[in-house]
């Protein structure tokens, strides 16, 4: 069963989201051609202790594997998971950062890709459909609908658009746990699944492919790449059910 959050609770909460979005806005003025993934997570570690917050990824724990850094950076065809390295950014690529932030028992989470430099119309068109699902599926987080439509949503404008939304991975339930109850698919029927309250917070994070929705994992435990080895996108935000609808809690 999920557990609603109160109002306090959710004003706890929009800190985290708050510092979460802080780190994106940092991203998007670090990122370019020659940077490293490594160079991006420790800019991002270090404003997310100086704002007297922890970096919710580093040491979180997946069966035997611990993850080493405070941003997940994906480049390419890695859909989500990519360990920061010293590889250098190239031009024509995307990496979507992934983070998660802990500060007052509670946590945020929000991902979000960038282009480096100049990238082609099919990257562009990715991601802006990406963001677009989310949108989409943002809008259907609301008192009374369901959680299939949430799903339903995001998979009709990714499809209508002729990319693919990844199945074996999903959004998920937020709050005193990284992940909480309950998932959040990125695909479904309208009208199906859990009754959505006031008071619930999910994190959705459409993650989306260029060609076919299947998956490889690596053998690291955690990179996560495109079976077909096309791009992908992914865009996430940390949202509450309210009283007037849902609301963002990853901006600044």
């Amino acid at each position: 069963m999920f557990e609603l959050k109160s109002k306090r609770e959710v004003e706890l909460m929009r800190e985290a989201g708050r510092i979460v979005a802080e780190v994106h806005v940092l991203m998007e003025e670090n990122i370019k051609p020659g940077i490293t993934t490594a160079e991006l997570d420790t800019i991002a570690e270090k404003h997310i202790r100086n704002r007297g917050a922890e970096p919710a990824f580093k040491g979180y724990r997946m069966g035997n594997n611990t993850f080493p850094a405070s941003i997940c950076a994906s480049i390419d065809d890695v859909v989500v998971h990519g360990i920061p390295s010293e590889r250098k950014l190239q031009e024509g690529e995307i990496i979507s950062i992934d983070v998660g932030t802990f500060i007052g028992g509670y946590y945020g989470d929000g991902a979000k890709t960038f282009a480096i430099g100049e990238i082609d119309d099919t990257k562009k068109k990715l991601m802006k459909i990406t963001l677009q699902s989310l949108e989409a599926g943002i809008d259907k987080a609301r008192a009374g609908n369901r959680l299939g439509d949430i799903g339903a949503a995001v998979q009709e404008i990714v499809e209508q658009n002729g990319f693919s939304v990844v199945r074996d991975m999903v959004g998920h339930g937020i709050g005193r746990k990284m992940h909480e109850d309950p998932q959040v698919y990125n695909f479904g029927t309208p009208g199906t699944g859990v009754v959505l309250k006031e008071g619930l917070v999910l994190a959705i994070e459409p993650m989306v492919n260029v060609g076919e929705y299947k998956i490889n994992f690596k053998p690291d435990g955690w990179t996560t790449v495109t079976a077909d080895g096309k791009p992908s996108a992914h865009f996430e935000h940390t949202v509450a059910i309210t009283d007037n609808g849902p609301e963002i809690l990853t901006l600044v």
